[in-house]
């Protein structure tokens, strides 16, 4: 019997540090996505701001943030360092949805300030109401919702503080006209947004599937296997319904939009991969393909600058995953529509609301927004002293 306990506590440990991998292949995938979308001017600055995310949250998370979200570390089931390794590997992406939404204009010392506080505090009290130790519990806001992966406790948390960094820091210059019209900016490297969204999608693999927690019995490989194929499946019907809502509505495919509606896919997708058949998540993940296009424009409106469409694929698409669990999955016990509501709710306003003030606190010490003529030659100039493409003319 001590030597089938071993064997599942080695096969657990490998599991966990495996998805772990995959989790943090979704560094490049941030990195690459993001590179491609923004003007070449400022290509080395967003790599060094997802470079700079992955090192300084990754250690806040080690020196403060997990005690805050899970207490002590331990684990009966996996090594105790295993167990810390996978839940380190997702506190980057929470920034890393945010930093996106605010290239071209944001400068890296207050973001890695800003990385410091999220990566340390803010989220982990999210894990704590959520997967974690639990302060809530037992009180009016303690936390009834059921979230696999992270629909709400990763995406929208992200895509809350976003919301509040563009409050605090604006649209990028010349982005809207006073006459309430949209300055197009296209994408500088569409092979690059082909690879990071790509790697993403690789490392939804280990997000959703690491997320069940074990593989070491028959029942947890298969509820692992039915994971992976329910996100995968999620994606693809992503991608294909913006397809055809591009080629309907413009009679152009572009792939930009694909490939952020099969993100938005995944994103709907994450709260509750382990709980559906396998047709649910074509409805999901083409539901989050339509609120990325929709999304887009709604923001733009609004006059919300968001050069990734973070908003539109992770806070859109956190909520709209969350709450179909509720839809498609409801018990009436332990998980309930009301419930994936007031859980929504609750997260999104203390991210909104302590980040907005952070921001705020940040951007009077050091400004977060680069001067308009910083912002006109690159920031690659002014925040690295390189540029990406050194030998090509630069776009202003």
């Amino acid at each position: 019997m001590t030597d089938l306990n071993s064997i599942n506590y080695v096969l657990d440990t490998f599991f966990a540090i495996f998805a772990m991998t995959l989790i943090i292949f979704m560094v490049p995938g941030f990195a690459m996505l993001e590179a491609g979308l923004v003007r070449t001017k400022n290509v080395t600055a967003v790599l060094m701001v997802n470079t700079m995310i992955y090192a300084v949250a990754s250690l806040a998370f080690l020196l403060v943030g997990y005690s805050i979200a899970f207490g002590d570390f331990g684990s009966d089931t996996m090594s105790k360092w295993a167990a810390f390794l996978f839940q380190m590997a997702f506190v980057g992406k929470v920034i890393n949805i945010m930093s996106g939404g605010v290239s071209e204009r944001a400068k890296v010392l207050p973001l890695a300030l800003f990385t410091i506080i999220m990566g340390g505090i803010i989220y982990p009290i999210i894990v704590n109401w959520s997967w974690g130790s639990d302060m809530l519990k037992g009180t009016f806001f303690d936390l009834n919702m059921y979230d696999l992966a992270g629909s709400t406790v990763i995406h929208s948390t992200g895509g809350w503080a976003l919301l509040a960094a563009i409050l605090v820091i604006g649209a990028r210059s010349g982005r809207y006209t006073k006459e309430g019209g949209v300055k197009v900016i296209p994408a500088s490297n569409v092979p690059l947004v082909t690879l990071g969204a790509f790697l993403l999608w690789i490392g939804w693999f280990g997000f959703n599937g690491g997320s069940v927690g074990s593989i070491s019995s028959k029942e947890s490989a298969d509820a692992v296997a039915l994971t992976i194929m329910n996100t995968n499946t999620a994606g693809l019907a992503g991608a294909i319904v913006v397809g055809m809502f591009m080629y309907f509505m413009y009679k152009k495919l572009d792939i930009t939009m694909i490939l952020n509606g099969a993100l938005g896919g995944l994103v709907a997708i994450t709260a509750g991969p382990d709980l559906y058949n396998i047709y649910t998540p074509i409805l999901i993940g083409a539901i989050g393909g339509v609120l990325v296009v929709f999304g887009v424009s709604f923001f733009d409106k609004l006059r919300l600058d968001d050069p990734v469409g973070a908003l539109s694929v992770h806070l859109l698409n956190g909520i709209w995953g969350t709450l179909a669990v509720g839809i498609f999955a409801s018990d009436g016990v332990n998980i309930t529509l009301l419930g994936q509501l007031k859980g929504v709710v609750v997260v999104g306003i203390f991210v909104f609301v302590v980040s907005f003030i952070v921001l705020f606190v940040i951007n009077k010490i050091v400004p977060l927004r680069a001067q308009r003529d910083e912002e006109l030659q690159g920031l690659d100039v002014e925040e690295c002293g390189l540029e990406a493409y050194p030998e090509f003319k630069r776009a202003f």
